[in-house]
């Protein structure tokens, strides 16, 4: 619910309060939908203050972090005098060292540390130089996305446990209380290597390496792969892929589009022969 237009009490004290003061109140409700509202010191009218659920506690569990008449102690992280609230965290005071930590880090800063733990959604790297995580067995966190420019089958093929690692800080995961880190932007994109030497309308020699309902996908070399669309098959409309190419066939294609800010290459296979069916 928004401020009342006139009501200038609310105003006055919100333009007293800053991104990155400390507030103090008590709980006033607790919601599924909007976290936690606050009745903060000074201002006993009505709650200005939101604690969303994320912002509660890393250790997720909601109902066992805070209750209604609790008081509580947050940082500011937004000001909205015009909705008349204050955005409050409390995971800057229940864990000041590791979100004074994450907060701290910029984007493209190189973050060491010792791979923790793998699961099948990404890595756990204990920082060198950063606190423990009150949950996890590392504050940096690698998506599987972010290990390697290749196809990952196996994150064992990557990384393993115990490995120290250099990663590039992408941002501050604050729902999680983890630095996002990206471990293949330390190795050069080979893709933006390969488009160097590649023009649209050259032939290239490749491998078939997945059929999908719309089409196949070519290894035209190494970590670079591209997408023959169905109707560029042949020139012979097919409805699948199947019966045209087999994985692990090899294939000539021509090159019809690059896509450098996508990382997208498009292939033909009719293009390459006009008789082809």
């Amino acid at each position: 619910m928004g401020a009342v237009p006139d009501d200038q009490a609310s105003r006055d004290f919100l333009a007293a309060i800053h991104v990155g003061d400390l507030c103090s109140g008590t709980v006033a409700e607790i919601t599924r939908s909007h976290g936690v509202a606050v009745t903060l010191d000074g201002f006993s009218a009505r709650p200005l203050g939101t604690v969303w659920r994320a912002d509660v506690s890393w250790r997720w569990n909601l109902a066992a972090a805070v209750e209604v008449g609790q008081r509580i102690t947050a940082e500011v992280t937004a000001v909205d005098p015009d909705e008349g609230r204050v955005r409050l965290a409390m995971t800057a005071t229940e864990n000041p060292e590791l979100w004074a930590f994450l907060t701290s880090r910029r984007r493209g800063e190189i973050l060491s540390g010792t791979v923790a733990a793998i699961e099948r959604f990404g890595v756990f790297v204990s920082l060198d130089n950063g606190p423990d995580h009150p949950v996890f067995p590392g504050a940096g966190f690698i998506t599987v996305a972010e290990l390697s420019w290749r196809h990952v089958e196996a994150i064992s093929d990557v990384v393993r446990v115990g490995q120290h690692v250099s990663c590039e800080f992408l941002q501050f995961d604050d729902w999680n209380g983890e630095a996002r880190l990206s471990l293949k932007a330390m190795q050069p994109d080979p893709f933006a290597a390969f488009v160097e030497g590649t023009a649209v309308g050259q032939k290239l020699q490749g491998r078939v390496t997945k059929l999908v309902p719309f089409g196949v996908f070519v290894q035209v070399a190494d970590s670079i792969e591209g997408l023959v669309h169905l109707r560029e098959l042949t020139w012979t409309p097919v409805e699948t892929p199947e019966g045209v190419l087999q994985v692990g066939e090899e294939v000539t294609v021509v090159v019809t589009e690059i896509d450098r800010q996508r990382r997208r290459l498009l292939l033909s296979r009719r293009e390459v022969s006009p008789d082809l069916r």
